[in-house]
């Protein structure tokens, strides 16, 4: 069995792995890269196109609520003080009695080292450059990166406006989209929040297709060097998160083989695709991501839906609560930090993060070097003691320490598709309007009459959950019922997604979910497996491998059949995500 897990996906991938692109989409970002490497491009799932509208939106979504309620604002005191109990250290508004005595430092400087991670982020370039411009360019304005490539989208054929002799960039993606300054003409969009298409009133979903479309295409042609030319050549796999709807499934289908003309291309589910990650085949997948934390329970390569527990808050609401807690501390230097309206201001405080935030007891205090970004002026740096900073993380735990930036959804009736693709609808009785077009959603003032026209059947639950991590866990694998499976379960937890890099977390979840097991539960041991590969990195490396194995190629869905037949009830094929060849993956798991 360790030999079929360690040395026959390793041979496969290298020799069919050359023509499969992975794709794992994010709320943050895009992991994506050819089965055959060893590691995806991870980069920020964002794109900032080039807008003379006026008034100018600097970002697509104007109608984030980041104003915390005083109710909430009591609910997060209380869970900073609940927290300090925990970690014996001082409560929100406690004083060091006139600061008699020297408070005990823990170091944080060796958590998560990164590499330069006091050098100041730049902004981005947003013009055109060609040679003889580039020597004007470099010096006539600052803002412009030194040396810094700069990356061109083919025919994009967006409008470019000229300053001079300059031209504006018509779309920027990635990184570089998230440090433009706001005074410049672009407006920045992020096609997933929390999970699910990020569509709103002013941002309809054509545009949410379009510009991810965008995006992947350029990271295909300029990262993967894959021309459209040859995109027959090759297929894709999605590893698609468990939040997406139906609906959602179908158009990132619709993205990959009409749009970017990938020959083929089969989706499998994140979880499942993390159990392969790791040679494992029964496991408690629990997946923090930056913006949605999941819980699924693979049972010897098999997901149980049942045991799907969704939690609305990630890495990015635990980088916001560093801030909070920071300037709740005034350790803060007194300049205008804004990660929802200065997205620069996010890549900072995810770095700070990442750098020196972890889990232990005792005080966690750090010298650091905050950068302050002015609009068009290069980066200031300020030099502070931050402190707490074993506090937010912890917020996975105490939820009500995030308090997520509220945004309105999409009415849920708009994933009520006529066409499930997870379950078996065969013999259902189910009409189409005939006059209605495939595909088609104007926008939310006139699209989701289209939808609610449909009788509604009920598909796998997407229900958000209002509890902390530990509590999750402990439901999910306690919903599957049989006392067996529940201890293999507490003893195989695999924590993936960027946030598991977090210092301490490991032994955290160990301890915080052996202690919310009800006491009549005959279980009494909890562990989570080390990864053995970067948490960030699972799911991808489980899609490649997935993708490379012969088992689920009647799950494949090829181009012209997408294109010319889509999903037909009582057709002689159904296509299905990854529940249909989970069935399927027991053949490698268990032989």
């Amino acid at each position: 069995m360790d030999y079929l897990k360690t040395v026959i996906p390793s041979q496969l991938v290298a020799d069919r792995g050359s023509n499969l692109v992975v794709i794992n989409p994010g709320s943050a970002n895009i992991r994506i890269g050819l089965a055959s490497q060893d590691v995806p491009l991870n980069i920020p799932h964002f794109i900032a196109r080039y807008t003379n509208q006026r008034p100018k939106f600097n970002l697509q979504d104007q109608m984030l609520n980041s104003q915390v309620t005083t109710a909430q604002h009591m609910e997060r005191e209380k869970a900073y003080d609940t927290i300090a109990s925990l970690l014996k250290i001082p409560f929100l508004d406690e004083e060091v009695a006139n600061n008699s005595f020297p408070r005990k430092i823990g170091r944080a400087d060796g958590y998560n080292p990164q590499s330069g991670k006091s050098v100041a982020f730049q902004w981005a370039n947003v013009y055109e450059q060609d040679a003889d411009s580039s020597l004007a360019l470099g010096t006539s304005r600052s803002k412009v990166i030194t040396g810094e490539s700069v990356e061109k989208h083919e025919g994009t054929g967006a409008e470019e406006i000229c300053s001079g002799n300059r031209k504006f960039r018509g779309h920027i993606f990635g990184e570089e989209a998230l440090r433009i300054s706001p005074t410049e003409p672009y407006c920045l969009s992020r096609p997933i929040r929390r999970g699910h298409f990020n569509i709103s009133q002013h941002y309809p979903l054509q545009q949410v297709l379009e510009d991810m479309h965008a995006i992947w295409d350029w990271i295909l042609i300029e990262k993967l060097h894959i021309p459209h030319s040859e995109r027959n050549m090759y297929s894709a796999v999605l590893v698609l998160p468990e939040t997406f709807d139906n609906r959602e499934i179908k158009e990132m289908l619709s993205i990959a083989l009409r749009d970017l003309r990938f020959s083929s291309a089969v989706v499998h589910q994140e979880g499942l695709a993390a159990v392969f990650g790791n040679g494992l085949s029964t496991a408690c997948i629990v997946n923090m991501g930056a913006q949605v934390t999941s819980v699924v329970c693979i049972e010897d390569g098999v997901a149980l839906p049942n045991t799907e527990k969704t939690l609305p808050f990630g890495g990015e609401d635990i980088s916001r609560c560093l801030l909070w807690t920071q300037r709740h501390h005034q350790t803060w230097p007194q300049v205008r930090t804004d990660m929802l309206t200065k997205p620069i201001d996010l890549l900072m405080l995810n770095r700070l993060k990442e750098s020196y935030c972890g889990i232990k007891e005792g005080e966690l205090d750090a010298v650091a070097v905050v950068h302050s970004y002015e609009d068009g002026m290069p980066a200031g740096s300020h030099k502070t003691r931050l402190t707490a900073l074993n506090v937010p993380p912890m917020g996975l735990f105490y939820p009500t320490l995030l308090v997520p930036d509220i945004y309105p959804p999409p009415p849920r009736s708009w994933f009520h598709d006529y066409e499930n693709m997870l379950e078996d609808t065969l013999h259902m009785e189910y009409s189409r309007r005939p006059d209605m077009p495939d595909g088609l959603f104007p926008g939310i003032s006139v699209g989701y009459p289209m939808w609610e026209s449909y009788p509604v059947f009920s598909s796998k639950p997407k229900k958000e959950e209002k509890v902390g991590l530990a509590e999750a866990i402990t439901n999910s694998i306690l919903s599957t019922g049989r006392i067996d499976l529940q201890r293999k379960l507490f003893c195989s937890i695999q924590l993936i997604g960027g946030v598991a890099l977090t210092a301490g977390v490991i032994s955290a979840v160990e301890e915080r979910v052996l202690h919310a097991i009800p006491s009549n539960e005959a279980i009494d041991t909890v562990e989570v497996l080390q990864s053995r590969t970067n948490p960030t990195f699972v799911s991808w490396k489980g899609g490649a491998i997935l993708g490379v194995l012969d088992f689920g190629r009647d799950a494949w869905i090829y181009r012209e059949d997408w294109i010319h037949n889509g999903i037909h009830f009582r057709s002689g094929r159904k296509y299905k995500d990854s529940y249909y060849v989970q069935a399927q993956a027991t053949c490698y798991i268990n032989s």
